[in-house]
């Protein structure tokens, strides 16, 4: 099935575009899609766990720390487009092969990165890391949107996404296990000199044993992709510059969509970094830091139930509806936690990834509606975009540094504030597949 491209203005510049792009039913790369989402999302996660590690043993700043969010997501800003330049060469599943072995790289400086004892050294495994799941997900979101009917593209991708949000699940409350524990015993701000350095060497080994058994997992799995690259049979784009990509951003609904990429992975990622501080505080729930390290799942797991719950809702109400009532949701919860203490606050924290749930798959979505075989063109910018997860936690740092958490959280609420502003704007499906959907009725019915 395609669009019905002729339901489109004849200005746009992308909708003739769309019926290169072909849409097939391939049950076993869903199957591979959906691993791919539980991979890096579940690693991305894991930044949750690291920072309050880290923060301890550099003796950091709340802004400070949050560099290793900005090392992690500059690499969306850098790498998006090289991304969906190799994957116009390429195609999706070689790309996706490049993107793991770049993330097992990524794992591995880890291993010098802990024997130098070196916050910068971390920022660059960090980096690379980044970089690999950049290059994934370059491919993922596109590939998911073309494996099933295009009308049922909003519940896929969000369905694809509740993998993601395993992973988000189960990573950090093992990594609050094996990485956090150790924040127990004598402190960083105790020593100074060798000693020093010493216990950061000792303890970032915690980190280097984790990451370490990720390189391993990601090596089988690149393994299997590499056997399985001729799988799809995929029709070479028109050879067009990479940067010619930064056109569609002229398209409102493309554009405005990017613009609440960026506002929404900033705030998620704000919101899921302070957590476990938020939650050790005195007049939150004033937990260890191991303990509140095992509620991060609670955030994230919320996020996973979401999703199988949107999937759903996304078949039956509009899309953009959905995103406008799920971002009010979250500016009300992030009220709720910054004017009242104790469990009241730190549960309206975490209750928030149910609402997060839906965001993003709702968002790629709506803005890359009829742009066709330039999707790949479209996930490189909406990847770009994702580099508000490199801004924002610097933003709500710098907030907690000067005001306290509580207060901080104005950041966030202002980016859900903008992302329910582009849900009532994007409420009404694009021409192209309200006409699809209508068509496949009509002959449903004859």
């Amino acid at each position: 099935m395609s669009f019905d491209t002729a339901a489109t203005s004849a200005s746009d510049p992308v909708a003739a575009d769309d019926d290169v792009n072909p849409h097939v039913d391939a049950p076993d790369l869903r199957v591979f899609v959906f691993a791919l989402f539980f991979t890096f999302g579940g690693i991305t996660s894991l930044n949750d766990v690291i920072i309050p590690k880290l923060k301890e043993l550099f003796t950091l700043s709340y802004a400070e720390a949050m560099l290793v969010q900005s090392a992690f997501f500059a690499a969306y800003f850098l790498i998006s487009l090289p991304a969906a330049a190799i994957v116009k060469r390429v195609g999706y599943m070689r790309t996706a092969v490049i993107g793991l072995l770049t993330m097992m790289a990524g794992c591995l400086l880890f291993i010098p990165a802990s024997s130098q004892g070196l916050f910068a050294a971390f920022l660059l495994a960090l980096f690379v890391l980044a970089s690999g799941i950049t290059i994934v997900q370059v491919v993922a979101n596109p590939l998911i949107s073309m494996l099933g009917a295009p009308a049922t593209a909003h519940s896929r991708l969000t369905f694809a996404q509740a993998f993601n949000s395993l992973g988000t699940t189960i990573f950090p409350y093992a990594g609050s296990i094996l990485i956090l524990g150790p924040l127990a015993g004598v402190g960083a701000q105790a020593l100074s000199g060798a000693a020093l350095t010493a216990y950061r060497i000792r303890e970032t080994h915690v980190i280097v044993h984790t990451y370490f058994g990720l390189a391993a997992a990601l090596a089988v799995v690149a393994l299997v992709v590499w056997l399985r690259r001729n799988r799809l049979a995929e029709t070479a784009p028109v050879n067009e510059p990479i940067l010619r990509a930064f056109g569609l951003l002229a398209r409102p609904r493309f554009g405005l969509g990017a613009l609440s990429i960026f506002l929404y992975v900033g705030a998620e990622v704000a919101i899921g970094s302070l957590i476990v501080n938020f939650l050790m505080q005195s007049d939150v729930l004033s937990l260890s830091a191991r303990e509140a390290g095992k509620h991060v799942p609670y955030y994230w797991g919320g996020a996973m139930v979401g999703r199988f719950i949107g999937a759903y809702l996304l078949r039956v109400f509009s899309p953009g509806k959905v995103l406008a009532a799920a971002a009010g949701a979250v500016v009300t919860l992030l009220l709720i936690a910054a004017t009242n203490s104790g469990a009241v606050s730190g549960w309206a924290l975490l209750a928030i990834g149910l609402f997060n749930s839906i965001m993003f798959p709702t968002i790629f979505s709506l803005a890359c509606e009829g742009l066709g075989r330039r999707t790949h063109e479209g996930s490189g910018i909406i990847c770009v975009a994702i580099v508000g997860g490199a801004v924002m936690p610097l933003l709500t740092g710098r907030g907690a540094d000067l005001m306290g958490l509580k207060a901080a959280l104005i950041v966030p609420a202002a980016c859900y504030a903008g992302i329910l502003a582009y849900g009532v704007y994007a409420r009404r499906p694009w021409a192209g597949v309200a006409s699809a959907a209508n068509a496949a009725g009509a002959t449903g019915a004859a």
